[in-house]
């Protein structure tokens, strides 16, 4: 029996779907704040065989439904902000999604097979709870991704295969735990934005020196990371100067000498036991 709570939610969603339906012609459906701790209370829902756009935010979701594979024509899916803690493997199923936004939630976890999105070319991760083992083994087969937001998270380290995303545009790993970055990062050619600030970096991987990120329109943000001297001092003349001397052979062999020095890396500065997406379920 539905408690009174859930009823209220019922008849807001029963209407906001009807909404859907005259407004747009059952394409763009709008929950933001509606108090929904389960998409199957909203009456209707999975019935929006046209449904492209489903934006959920600022509820009190726990779950992701697997039924949500019925949306075949879904492209844009916009759950930031509520308090989801798992994900169904139906999810990447989803044939037309482009957009995913998973930020500020409760995932430690990604499911198995999460790489296998067709389409997607933009996923937000940002605030979780996410390590490098939280990766399933097929997450960087996500060909056609553009844009990867794993800010806010608590990886110490990037899998080499972040190298196979070709297409990657964006790359956000501000405020991690990351200790190295991957050469393979150095073939991610079509780059224009890479956001390192705020992790436990000393050092680069010289191959980061292919990348163009120093043009009017890239974005390279590494502050507040413990670089050894020589990039500090690089970094306080610009970008480009950076670049440049990753790619020279006095740095090549500096960095040959720090990774054989086997260096212990810079302890934790953040306490994240505060994080909104540590609070305990329900609460």
């Amino acid at each position: 029996m539905l408690n009174y709570g859930s009823r209220l939610m019922s008849k807001a969603g029963k209407k906001q779907v009807e909404d859907c339906k005259e407004r747009t012609g059952g394409t763009e459906l709008e929950l933001v704040d509606k108090g929904i701790s389960n998409l199957l209370d909203v009456p209707g829902l999975l019935q929006l065989s046209n449904l492209v756009r489903l934006t959920a935010s600022h509820n009190k979701l726990h779950a992701v439904p697997p039924s949500i594979a019925q949306l075949q024509n879904l492209e844009i899916l916009n759950l930031f902000n509520n308090q989801i803690e798992e994900l169904p493997t139906t999810l990447s199923t989803l044939p037309k999604l482009k957009h995913l936004n998973l930020g500020m939630n409760r995932l430690s976890s990604l499911p198995r097979g999460f790489g296998s999105f067709p389409s997607l070319e933009i996923l937000d991760l940002t605030y979780n709870n996410l390590t490098e083992k939280s990766l399933p083994g097929n997450f960087f087969y996500l060909e056609s991704l553009r844009a990867l937001y794993l800010g806010d998270n608590d990886m110490e380290t990037l899998p080499p295969q972040v190298g196979q995303l070709m297409k990657l545009q964006i790359l956000v790993l501000r405020d991690n735990d990351l200790i190295a970055l991957p050469m393979e990062v150095g073939n991610l050619e079509r780059l224009k934005e890479l956001h390192i600030q705020g992790n436990r970096l000393t050092v680069l991987p010289p191959e980061l020196g292919k990348l163009d990120l120093s043009g009017p329109k890239m974005v390279f943000k590494g502050d507040n990371n413990p670089w050894v001297a020589p990039i500090a001092d690089q970094l306080q003349v610009g970008v480009s100067h950076l670049l440049e001397y990753l790619r020279s052979d006095t740095y090549k062999y500096l960095y040959g000498r720090h990774i054989q020095a086997g260096a212990q890396p810079p302890p934790k500065t953040t306490d994240k036991s505060k994080k909104i997406s540590r609070k305990a379920k329900g609460k």
